[in-house]
């Protein structure tokens, strides 16, 4: 099984079968969101008070530390890092657009793809943006 870190303050973010994360919606309404840690499984849970649209942009935070997810590659993709069942670190890129099924797995070397809509953000390049992290 793989393990999710915060980039920020390298906390986990996976409890059970589920990656953690902290919400925003466009009104600025905070909610928990578990997203499944399958790379390019869509599935999610949230609590029903907290609404949310297709296309409505969700900015995702770290649960722990509270830290911005934006990633530096694009302001719709949240990142976080896979820990592999070797130890490796990967970085993951993934839509922060609700409805859009989008996300990028990087060894530093290759970029893994995965989601109908991942077209939208292909021009990634490898090397010192998809270092390692230990």
């Amino acid at each position: 099984m793989h393990d999710f870190l915060c980039p920020k303050c390298y906390e986990y973010l996976r409890v059970g079968d589920n990656i953690i994360f902290k919400v925003k919606n466009s009104k600025k309404q905070s909610a928990l969101l578990l997203l499944s840690p399958q790379i390019g499984n869509y599935t999610s849970h949230k609590h029903h008070s907290f609404e949310i649209k297709s296309g409505e942009y969700l900015e995702f935070y770290c649960p722990l530390c509270n830290a911005s997810l934006i990633s530096d590659i694009h302001k719709n993709l949240a990142h976080v890092i896979m820990l592999d069942e070797t130890g490796e670190s990967h970085n993951v890129f993934f839509s922060q657009i609700v409805g859009e099924h989008s996300t990028f797995e990087t060894d530093g070397e290759s970029v893994h793809i995965a989601g109908e809509n991942a077209g939208r953000y292909t021009y990634f390049k490898i090397g010192d943006k998809f270092r390692k992290y230990f």
